[in-house]
């Protein structure tokens, strides 16, 4: 798995419990064998990529934070392609 959806996996794990949508976004990531951040991407609808923004910035600003500047950097990878 790319190193970018690794963090976006781990990330969303996080938030599977209580959101389905979420569970759904984080299912496709382990089932689609995706080579890349960018083939992932261009594999969601609107919606998906709305909520991956969403928790994307969310996730980003709390690795910031934390000083956890690799994993705030390999979820922009993500995070700049849903544009």
């Amino acid at each position: 798995m790319d190193q970018s959806l690794a963090y976006l996996h781990e990330v969303l794990s996080n938030y599977i419990e209580d959101n389905d949508a979420i569970r759904d976004l984080d299912e496709k990531i382990m089932q689609g064998n995706y080579e890349s951040e960018h083939v992932f991407t261009r594999d969601l609808d609107e919606e998906e990529s709305r909520i991956l923004r969403e928790v994307i910035t969310r996730e980003m600003h709390h690795a910031n934070q934390t000083g956890d500047h690799e994993r705030g950097y390999q979820l922009y990878e993500v995070y700049e392609l849903l544009y």
